[in-house]
């Protein structure tokens, strides 16, 4: 039987794929918390876990009247960003796919009388919140990625992770989720923009989305789930990334409301061009995720 060893919410921002120095001067000199967290994560994390499959959830691959989910057995390619080519460009990525787990979660929506699709169509795009991550994260391990529902809510994000929990059960894996994407999502308006570049919370866009944000870190660190479920309809106010799926369907893999796994942080909370921002790693509580 398959199970979930680990979890975490992950930014994966334009700038930790930027040259070093590029992103330092980006930074009032200094290094962008996220790049080490993201290394500290993979080898504190990630490597004891010898996981078989990473799932990501991106919140940029936006689809309209279903999940979606990656079941190629690679993908192999370049990725240049329509939205930022000047720093994301002809990125290399080869990734090994998980097309058995596809299968059974696409198998498992029919069941449960919801929309799920499994494509390994070979021009099928790929998005920097999936792509972003490799250089930092991939190892060995097979790699699934779902999309955002554009048209979904709250229930339908809790009731994919659950079925993507029954799906892994049902196979002899050991996976690992990454919720790629931030907290609050707003940017600053272009004329203003290069002004709030630095990572420091305080050029987060308005201080009620910081607050709203550090809610939320805080209740993910005392694994408090419910508070941030039942606060879901209040956060929408700050335009969450991806409409927050990325965490909904992760912590609905781990037993949703019931879920009491605390975070541990791998980054400070920050900035991103006005969007908040944070590494936060679940590892599995002794006994089960609902414990």
């Amino acid at each position: 039987m398959g199970e979930i060893v680990g979890a975490a919410v992950v930014s994966h921002v334009p700038p930790i794929v930027l040259p070093p120095e590029v992103r330092r001067e980006l930074n009032d000199g200094e290094e962008i918390d996220l790049v080490p967290g993201l290394e500290r994560l993979r080898t504190e994390c990630l490597d004891p876990l010898d996981a078989d499959t990473y799932v990501v959830f991106d919140t940029h691959w936006f689809t309209l009247v279903e999940m979606v989910v990656t079941a190629h057995a690679r993908r192999t390619g370049r990725y240049t960003s329509d939205e930022l080519p000047r720093g994301m460009s002809a990125m290399p990525y080869d990734i090994p796919g998980d097309p058995e787990l596809a299968r059974a979660l696409e198998t498992a929506a029919l069941d449960n009388d919801t929309w799920i699709t499994a494509s390994d169509d070979e021009y099928l795009p790929i998005h920097y919140p999936t792509v972003n991550l490799l250089g930092f994260l991939q190892g060995d391990e097979r790699w699934m990625t779902t999309s955002t529902c554009g048209t979904a809510g709250l229930d339908h994000f809790l009731l994919w992770g659950r079925l993507l929990a029954e799906a892994v059960e049902s196979l002899d894996r050991r996976v690992v989720l990454l919720a790629s994407g931030g907290l609050s999502h707003r940017f600053w308006p272009l004329d203003v923009f290069r002004d709030h570049e630095s990572s420091d919370p305080a050029n987060v866009i308005t201080a009620e989305a910081r607050a709203a944000d550090e809610a939320i870190v805080a209740a993910w660190e005392a694994g408090d789930h419910a508070s941030v479920i039942d606060g879901y309809p209040e956060f929408r106010r700050h335009a969450p990334e991806g409409l927050f799926s990325h965490y909904l369907m992760m912590v609905g893999a781990l037993g949703g409301r019931e879920c009491r796994a605390p975070g541990v942080p791998y980054s400070a909370y920050q900035s991103a061009a006005g969007t908040g921002q944070i590494h936060m790693w679940f590892p599995r509580p002794e006994g089960g995720w609902t414990v």
